[in-house]
């Protein structure tokens, strides 16, 4: 079964085949042909390599995002990059919805009413839905009647309890669809199920904490397999420190700024999403590389306190955001990190499990600055398993897909 993934960005495209056999395999297999768009002012930049190793990388301008799409996806089948021998070859195709508000829990085909349903909640998330619409749209121009699936960011979390999914306000909130939904969802329950496998253990024994550390970043709190419990919420902007999001702050200040500096609406959304986070307080930079290094450049003392309060403080609301997630477990067997910062930077993760010593978290000294993909990082003798995760999105709408189908398939 040749699966193509195609995962939406608000300024980014990216898609991946993946050719899935009559099994799923232990551990993600690379994609037999990807492409990604990057818009960069105004321009696409596309990077495309296929099983072959051809390797493509350009910068063109381009009438319209949608045109873009068309070209990126029709190097699959023509040209120097190509996978499959024509469009008709890729049976399912699979797309990351990052809000599909509170009725879909699992996967679902692509048909009218699915789409109306994912434009009714686009408010919620304008940029993205709209644009994971457009790529369904593209999709069945291109490749004619070929099944599509879509599966929701926020589906997994759809399983948290009612208690943590209301928020504390007028009732009438949650009855207009104002309620904590959570994000990353699909990576989340990614590494749940990745984490199972690699401490072989039932997933439905385990109790864990997931760390989606990137540009974004979220927890989530999982037992048995379920999410109970996560930090973004209404929207991506609630819960951890991230690099130009505020997270959660309080309320106050935001309508103290609206009374007292005048800002607007939209003032503040360009606050909190794009000047806050590691970029607001360090000054510097949203990447905690360049936050790392900085914070050791003894020759500019000024911007290494800035960079090191950063650190600091991003540290801080990550412990406070896993000892809550911990709390709602009522423990952790395993505590997991993925995502870029996650997956890449043994400072952080040496940081953050220092407090959580006394629950038996010990990191192994000697693996921990390798950043070994999918690999427990705990010393033997460790109470709490601490796991790098590699972030398998595509790979696990590929796996949603694959089910999908062949349930589709046993009942017809």
């Amino acid at each position: 079964m040749n699966v193509l993934v195609l995962n939406s960005g608000s300024s980014s495209q990216k898609s991946c085949l993946y050719a899935m056999g009559d099994t799923l395999p232990d551990a993600p297999p690379a994609c037999v042909w990807e492409g990604k768009i990057e818009w960069i002012d105004h321009k696409a930049q596309f990077t495309i390599k296929s099983s072959r190793g051809v390797f493509r990388q350009d910068l063109t301008s381009s009438r319209s995002r949608g045109e873009a799409i068309e070209v990126l996806l029709r190097s699959l089948w023509s040209g120097e990059t190509q996978a499959i021998s024509s469009p008709s070859d890729v049976d399912v195709v699979g797309h990351r919805v990052v809000h599909g508000g509170p009725q879909f829990l699992e996967p679902a085909f692509v048909t009218a009413g699915v789409k109306a349903a994912i434009e009714g909640v686009s408010v919620f998330a304008p940029l993205h839905n709209r644009a994971e619409l457009e790529g369904m749209e593209i999709v069945a121009k291109l490749l004619g009647p070929v099944p599509q699936v879509a599966v929701f960011d926020t589906g997994f979390h759809l399983t948290m309890p009612l208690a943590a999914a209301t928020y504390p306000g007028p009732y009438e909130w949650f009855e207009q669809g104002i309620r904590r939904y959570g994000f990353h969802g699909i990576n989340h329950q990614y590494c749940a199920q990745r984490a199972a496998q690699l401490l072989g253990k039932s997933l439905s024994s385990l109790k864990l904490v997931t760390c989606h550390l990137g540009n974004g970043c979220s927890l989530a709190a999982i037992r048995d397999g379920r999410s109970v419990d996560t930090t973004m919420g209404f929207t991506p902007l609630e819960g951890l420190m991230m690099g130009t999001r505020s997270g959660s702050v309080d309320p106050g200040i935001l309508t103290y700024l609206m009374r007292q500096r005048h800002l607007s609406g939209q003032q503040l959304d360009e606050v909190l999403n794009q000047k806050s986070g590691l970029l607001g307080v360090s000054g510097i930079s949203s990447d905690m590389r360049e936050i790392l290094a900085a914070s050791q450049n003894g020759n500019k003392p000024a911007k290494m306190a800035r960079a090191k309060l950063a650190f600091d403080v991003y540290v801080h609301r990550l412990q406070s955001g896993i000892g809550a997630m911990i709390a709602v477990l009522g423990g952790v067997d395993a505590l997991v990190f993925t995502a870029g910062v996650g997956e890449n930077s043994p400072e952080v993760r040496a940081a953050v499990c220092e407090n959580f010593a006394f629950l038996g978290m010990r990191l192994d000294p000697g693996k921990n600055p390798q950043s070994p993909g999918d690999t427990d990082i705990s010393v033997p003798d460790a109470a709490v398993r601490v796991l790098i995760i590699r972030a398998q999105e595509d790979w696990m709408i590929a796996q949603q897909c694959w089910n999908l189908v062949r349930t589709a398939t046993l009942r017809s």
